[in-house]
């Protein structure tokens, strides 16, 4: 997995070492189902998607082919990746529910606001949250409420999210809402709150025929 995208849901964030408890789910059990967070599908399809979405983003912003190409390689694990975000975003949020934290649009218009001040315009700062850490433009608002969300959690656990502490209680939301990851995705480490790449060399990613998705 690409340390980048951790970095770009909670800036700076270094995971808590912890001996490994992995769940994984089979795709009898969960049809259509790329994971199962709280009883809550995210299919297959709603993945795809996603990842699409980044795709193209990504082919507008790099209309030379070979290095569009160059970018495709460079970001191969982008599937996964993009699984990752969209549990642990549910991961944090039972997080900072059982802490009582809230985030309001207000908090995410601050925040946008002063990073396209840092990055020197709306266009500027999408451009690069979607080169560093493969962000499409249409979800870049939802990621900054991760972000002002997390900060918000460590704040009243009274610690960073860089700390044990902070990566713990996702640990504890990642119990409570017992994670299950199609294993054609890896499987999902309870301890770290992070997607692990499965041990079942037997396991290879399928896309449909003719999707977009690269991973």
């Amino acid at each position: 997995m690409h340390r980048r995208r951790r970095t770009a849901l909670v800036l700076s964030a270094a995971i808590a070492a912890a001996a490994p408890l992995l769940t994984a789910c089979s795709g009898g059990a969960h049809p259509g189902a790329a994971a199962v967070v709280g009883g809550e599908r995210i299919t297959v399809a709603q993945l795809e998607n996603r990842v699409n979405e980044v795709r193209r983003a990504q082919r507008a912003a790099v209309p030379d082919q070979a290095q569009y190409q160059q970018v495709l390689s460079a970001t191969s694990s982008l599937t996964r990746d993009t699984l990752y975000n969209m549990v642990l975003d549910r991961v944090l949020h039972r997080a900072a529910q059982d802490a009582g934290v809230n985030v309001s649009r207000r908090d995410v218009e601050q925040m946008r606001a002063r990073l396209e001040r840092q990055a020197g315009g709306a266009k500027a700062l999408q451009a690069a949250w979607l080169q560093k850490y493969g962000i499409a433009p249409r979800q870049l608002d939802d990621n900054l409420r991760f972000q002002v969300e997390a900060n918000k959690l460590a704040q009243v656990l009274g610690t960073d999210t860089s700390q044990p502490a902070f990566w713990k209680a996702l640990s504890r939301a990642s119990e409570e809402l017992h994670v299950d990851l199609n294993p054609r995705y890896g499987a999902w480490d309870v301890q770290k709150s992070s997607r692990v790449d499965a041990k079942t060399p037997w396991v290879r990613e399928v896309t449909s025929a003719g999707s977009q998705v690269s991973a």
